[in-house]
């Protein structure tokens, strides 16, 4: 996963000095196959995190559950991801919150719900 994920990292500048793909990110879904994608960074907070990008060509293929996710930069660096990524992690399905494994390190594998302990619905399933 990290090395597809490492693979689509193509850093560049476009309009206004803004960059993309500085970051790549891969995840595995609920149906076996791996979707990637690369992280947009825009003005007027316009852009996404490369795992939107993923996850966006996900849904496009008619998918939501996500079985495993991981970001990184061009030198292999793995980026946990972000509160907003967490969140549309568990937005897309909310099965993802105890059946996602995220890397979040070289050897590190955590559950998408160590990493959002107190979702902000929580309040309405008691």
């Amino acid at each position: 996963m990290i090395e597809k994920a490492r693979s689509v990292v193509n850093s560049r500048t476009i309009a206004h000095g803004f960059t993309i793909g500085d970051v790549g990110a891969a995840l595995l879904s609920g149906k076996g196959n791996v979707h990637v994608g690369v992280c947009i960074d825009a003005g007027g907070g316009i852009g996404f995190c490369a795992e939107h990008s993923a996850i966006a060509s996900m849904v496009t293929h008619g998918e939501q559950r996500i079985r495993k996710i991981v970001a990184v930069l061009s030198d292999g660096t793995i980026l946990p991801p972000c509160g907003r990524c967490r969140e549309f992690i568990y937005q897309i399905d909310r099965r993802n919150l105890n059946d996602t494994d995220v890397i979040i390190g070289k050897d590190q594998v955590v559950k998408l719900r160590e990493l959002l302990p107190h979702c902000w619905d929580e309040v309405f399933e008691k």
